[in-house]
């Protein structure tokens, strides 16, 4: 039996990246997949995902409208029944130092990034509390667990999502309702080649992948996998934690020493 059979996930920012790589593996595991996204220019990754899973609908829409994420979420449980899963994986970049920023640009990325997450999982959490169930997995970003040059608000609206979550866990957890966070590293998707092609980062994305350990950018399939396993049964005693997913970035620093002990080619 496949790891989700009868259940039914819901996936924000599914258009692209690593919402159409969750969308394609949870379908490929057995799940109905409902797809959320400002976006209809969809990717060919969730075109599979459309084509493998048993039942999907997509919601055009804003996850900083209230009005619309309510109206998406019930619309949604009156098509399937319920939603057993939520993905939370849309999300913006932004960066620069605190003061150059436009207040303007502050609001864009902390209403999307944060507040998005914080209106999903509100209007959800009342369809899983009436289940007595559910698994909620937000993605965060290492940038939420550690600073960066220039990243400000960006780390600002992900660290709040870090906390967000270990505070859900706790809320939540005598309603049976799990919430994780996963922490990605630099992945390969649209929104970060966006940031590696910005005229002033030149050489930033050799420097990335120069400090991770795995010596590459991540795969978006490489998160779909973390996110099936902590949305999953498999995951059923893990609740509150953030799981950082990142080919070592985090680790620590190297300085050569690997070179002179014979450990590198």
């Amino acid at each position: 039996m496949r790891r989700l059979e009868n259940k039914v996930a819901l996936i924000t920012g599914v258009a692209s990246g690593i919402g159409s790589a969750c969308a394609l593996k949870f379908a490929q595991e057995g799940a109905k997949v409902a797809g959320f996204d400002i976006s209809d220019a969809f990717d060919d990754v969730w075109v599979s995902a459309v084509e493998t899973a048993l039942e999907t609908e997509f919601y055009i829409g804003d996850v900083r409208d209230e009005a619309q994420v309510s109206s998406t979420i019930e619309s949604a449980t009156r098509k399937f029944g319920r939603i057993d899963i939520v993905i939370n994986c849309a999300g913006v970049p932004g960066g620069g130092p605190v003061h150059m920023i436009p207040s303007e640009e502050w609001d864009r990325v902390i209403d999307v990034n944060l507040k998005g997450t914080f209106l999903v999982c509100k209007h959800v959490l009342l369809k899983m509390i009436e289940q007595g169930a559910g698994s909620i997995v937000n993605i965060a970003s290492i940038e939420g667990i550690e600073g960066t040059e220039g990243g400000s608000m960006y780390n600002a609206s992900k660290g709040g999502v870090v906390l967000l979550t270990r505070n859900m866990a706790m809320d939540y957890a005598r309603k049976g309702i799990r919430v994780n966070v996963i922490c990605p590293g630099f992945i390969d998707t649209p929104m970060a080649k966006g940031v590696f092609e910005n005229e002033f980062l030149e050489g930033f994305k050799e420097k990335v992948i120069g400090a991770t350990l795995l010596n590459r950018l991540g795969r978006p399939e490489e998160i779909a996998s973390a996110a099936l396993f902590l949305a999953s049964d498999d995951a059923s005693f893990i609740t509150g934690q953030a799981l950082i997913v990142d080919g070592g970035f985090t680790v620590g620093h190297r300085f050569g020493i690997t070179q002179v002990m014979g450990l590198e080619d």
